[in-house]
């Protein structure tokens, strides 16, 4: 895990799910998912949209033109584990169809423009993740 990752994580868990910098008023989660390869459990920080009783994370890697690590251990192991806030909370991940992907994604662009920037630097269709309690 990055350094740059293991601070935030840090951070999340001292403050009740609050952090500074970059992700400063943000919604941010902690992604407990197994390795699609190793089997090893990987914790990731990353934003997410609350819609209703899901958590929608965004798998945008900043436009790298590939998918992130955590986006295949979720689709090798869909039963997951997210923290937010204090709450520990099981959930299984489903990747949004097309025509909601493309809803879910523009209303996190408009909340949080570095996700417009992160679809113009990739040819890829960068995945929606819908994270539901189990």
């Amino acid at each position: 895990m990055s350094d740059f990752n293991q601070q935030v994580i840090e951070e999340f868990r001292a403050n009740h799910g609050k952090v500074g910098g970059g992700f400063e008023g943000a919604p941010l989660l902690l992604l407990h998912s197994t390795g699609a390869k190793s089997g090893q459990e990987r914790v990731n920080p990353m934003m997410y949209l609350p819609d209703g009783d899901r958590f929608l994370v965004f798998a945008s890697k900043a436009g790298a033109d590939t998918n992130p690590d955590w986006y295949h251990n979720l689709k090798a192991n869909p039963e997951a584990r997210i923290e937010v806030g204090d709450d520990t909370i099981d959930v299984v991940a489903e990747e949004l169809p097309r025509a909601e992907r493309d809803a879910k994604y523009a209303e996190q662009a408009a909340l949080v423009p570095g996700f417009a920037d992160y679809e113009k630097k990739t040819d890829r269709v960068i995945p929606v993740v819908a994270l539901t309690r189990r």
